[in-house]
């Protein structure tokens, strides 16, 4: 197999970048990885999981060393659309009204706690995840370029929470779980909270990451690991665990963040290895079984994908023509 490696200043830039939060987020390099890849191909991050575990910190963090502007909202029952979007405003001086932009209008934004908030106003994202641009009344306005939104939800609260619907949890590209670290890495994370807090330098602007987004779309896939790839979620749906397999958009959504997930290794091409990588944060909010319990299923979804990468052939001999 022919191999074609990234320029040494690519390659030097997205370990740069995971260098930099991970000064600051401790033993989360594969959530790093995982969140800056959807990132480069446009997606939206939903972070499931318990309180305290450093989703606001990440997000932050990642703003920052990647040059975007960044804004925080706190879900709540009583948060409107409008908080959101904007509204507009009287002038009292001129007898008009002007719009006022809300928080969305920026180019990382965290919705902490999105299952807080109201169906209705978790509805005010979906134009902007999926179009990125906003209408309020009537008029509609473009967000500026790259934008991303990074959503946290606690999946062990059960009372006042509105949980997303399958619809809604499909615009998020990739779900993603921190959980607990290791003894050392507490520690260490103690220790790094005696001192007073250094945010990193930014590694990036809004412009780079625009540039690097283009490059990652160059990234090949060869037709045989792309069949591999729609083999692996077609293959989910097949199984008699499963209400709910991969949709058509998670086979797209797939394609792209492998593509994002060779590139940080250094590849302008995608392997197998890649895909049995990707796929676990890709599908796992979009796959719902039959008998489902909260308590393990983190645990049962883990295994059920493990057995679809082993049942699935894996593609052993092919190379990229020039």
């Amino acid at each position: 197999m022919a191999e074609s490696e990234l320029t040494i200043q690519e390659t030097n830039q997205a370990a740069a970048v995971i260098d930099a939060v991970c000064k600051r987020i401790i033993g989360q390099k594969q959530v790093v990885k995982e969140a800056f890849a959807a990132i480069l191909v446009s997606g939206h991050i939903l972070f499931e999981d318990i309180p305290g575990t450093g989703k606001t910190t990440l997000a932050n963090t990642i703003a920052r060393v990647l040059g975007l502007s960044f804004q925080r909202i706190q879900g709540t029952p009583d948060l409107l659309p409008s908080d959101i979007t904007g509204t507009l405003v009287l002038n009292p001086t001129q007898g008009d009204f002007s719009f006022r932009k809300g928080p969305i209008f920026t180019q990382l934004l965290l919705m902490d706690e999105i299952n807080r908030a109201t169906p209705r106003t978790q509805s005010a994202l979906l134009e902007a995840m999926a179009e990125r641009q906003v209408t309020v009344d009537g008029v509609t306005y473009a967000l500026e370029a790259p934008f991303c939104v990074m959503a946290t939800a606690n999946p062990i609260e059960s009372q006042g929470v509105f949980p997303l619907p399958e619809a809604q949890l499909d615009r998020f590209l990739v779900q993603l779980k921190l959980g607990y670290v290791t003894a050392d890495e507490e520690l260490e994370m103690v220790f790094r909270h005696t001192v007073p807090p250094v945010m990193p330098e930014p590694i990036l602007s809004a412009m780079d990451l625009l540039e690097l987004q283009n490059k990652v779309q160059k990234v090949k896939i060869h037709s045989d690991v792309l069949t591999y790839l729609v083999h692996l979620c077609r293959a989910t749906r097949e199984d008699s665990e499963v209400l709910l397999g991969a949709s058509p958009r998670a086979i797209v959504a797939l394609s792209h963040f492998v593509r994002a997930m060779a590139w940080i290794e250094g590849r302008d091409f995608v392997t197998p290895d890649d895909v049995q990588t990707a796929i676990k944060p890709i599908l796992r909010h979009r796959i719902v079984f039959r008998n489902w319990s909260s308590t393990d299923s983190e645990e049962q979804f883990q295994q059920f994908i493990d057995r679809i990468v082993d049942h699935v052939p894996v593609p052993t001999e092919w190379e990229y023509s020039e």
